[in-house]
């Protein structure tokens, strides 16, 4: 697993531990590689390998699947607003490392027969306005940001791949997770999970955009169910098309406020700050408000349906289901 230490690689990470197997198959190794050191999983009888690995260097992939593991869980990244700022650094990482990773592979495969599962973590920000309401799956990838080109450039690869029968790829386009537990990242979304995530716990957020701005969202939890779900199934019934936007929730910043308001009261929203950004609302102006995800919910693919719901798991899973 790349980008182990990561907020959706711990929790898979504990999901894995938990569930004990992948397709019936028991897990008895797991390498967990990132920039800085993976924690080591608790409650886990098998072998565990915490690499600090920089992905920037093309001998690392080779390193990472030495052990020829049958699942490949590729999440690491840097996130959008860090792409957008330095074009360069977002290149070497989103797009060259994932490359290099698909070449071990393919070199692996040549050799000794090597053909693992690789699960991608793609994004909704593949597609770019003008789209339609909801965005159907088969829908253009016309991206407008430098880390929504990478992630597309990433699909074409997986399928190419997949496509000369060198691994077994599928490519799963997040929604915007929310809330994020911890500290606020670099991304441009962030806002969505603080306007949430610090009123539940007493603190101060700023919204920096209208409340009619909408988006698609799902919880960390439903992320973790949509890399189990992809790391088991058959992936025939997908053909060529590896890549699948995953269900989720439409809406406003107005109802997420509204959710929060039922869920944790009239003394959390009042500490929501209004600050407007006129950088931050242009950018979220040409995002995805939301998407057809008939294919991948026919595929066993499932997410939320309210706003409450996504708060409450936050509750459950964060805050020891105490506001």
């Amino acid at each position: 697993m790349t980008g182990a230490a990561g907020m959706i690689g711990r929790k898979l990470t504990a999901k894995l531990v938990a569930e004990g197997a992948v397709s019936n198959k028991t897990i008895t190794r797991m390498t967990l590689a990132d920039v800085v050191a993976p924690p080591k999983p608790s409650g886990f009888d098998g072998t565990v390998s915490c690499i600090v690995a920089d992905l920037e260097d093309p001998n690392t992939a080779t390193q990472l699947i030495a052990t020829r593991p049958d699942v490949v869980f590729h999440l690491a990244a840097i996130v959008s607003g860090e792409a957008e700022q330095d074009f360069e650094k977002g290149y070497r990482i989103n797009l060259d490392a994932t490359r290099a990773l698909l070449e071990a592979i393919r070199i692996a495969h040549q050799t000794e027969g090597y053909f693992p599962r690789v699960v991608f973590a793609s994004s909704i920000a593949v597609v770019g306005a003008p789209f339609p309401h909801p965005i159907p799956d088969d829908f253009h990838t016309t991206p407008l940001t430098s880390y929504g080109t990478q992630k597309a450039i990433c699909e074409l690869l997986l399928s190419d791949y997949s496509r000369r029968g060198f691994l077994d790829a599928i490519g799963i386009r997040l929604p915007t997770i929310c809330i994020r537990p911890g500290a606020p990242n670099k991304a441009a979304s962030g806002f969505f999970s603080n306007i949430l995530r610090e009123p539940l716990v007493g603190q101060p957020a700023v919204l920096p955009v209208p409340d009619t701005i909408r988006h698609w969202h799902a919880s960390p939890r439903s992320a973790v169910g949509f890399m189990m779900r992809a790391a088991s199934m058959d992936l025939s019934p997908l053909g060529a098309r590896r890549n699948l936007s995953m269900p989720g929730l439409s809406a406003t910043v107005a109802e997420q406020i509204e959710a929060l308001r039922r869920v944790a009261g009239e003394k959390a929203v009042g500490l929501i700050r209004r600050e407007p950004n006129d950088m931050i609302t242009r950018m979220c102006e040409g995002w995805p408000t939301g998407f057809d995800a008939s294919r991948a919910s026919a595929l066993g693919f499932s997410a939320e349906t309210s706003f409450d719901d996504i708060i409450r798991v936050h509750i459950e899973d964060e805050l020891a289901g105490q506001v």
